[in-house]
């Protein structure tokens, strides 16, 4: 019985081991300022690559990698319009980030 408790305290403190790996990784992708501005920029709601671009005053080229990297990080996401891609948060969970974030900074100490 005492190897069972065991093994499954193990197996815990692995699946608690793997999920902080995966939440470092999701803040690292909080690490570049061209992919913040691109999801405050989908925060006030969807986008094309053209209008993000324009908005951020960027290069296509630029833009479209930072939006594939958000799209693998679940950060964003993506529907086809005709044949536009038309980009949007994932969810409520980024702009709470987001959100949460930005009051971090705003606070005084």
């Amino acid at each position: 019985m005492r190897d069972i408790k065991q093994k499954e305290q193990i197996r815990q403190k692995e699946q608690v081991e793997t999920e902080l790996i995966e939440l470092a990784e999701l803040f690292k992708v909080f690490g570049d300022s061209t992919r913040i501005r691109i999801l405050y920029d989908l925060m006030q709601g969807e986008r094309n690559v053209t209008e993000i671009t324009e908005d951020l005053e960027m290069n296509q080229s630029a833009i479209s990698h930072q939006l594939k990297i958000l799209k693998m990080a679940k950060l964003i996401k993506v529907r086809r319009e005709g044949k536009t891609m038309v980009y949007s948060l994932a969810d409520e969970h980024v702009k709470t980030i987001m959100a949460m974030g930005k009051e971090h900074i705003e606070e005084e100490s």
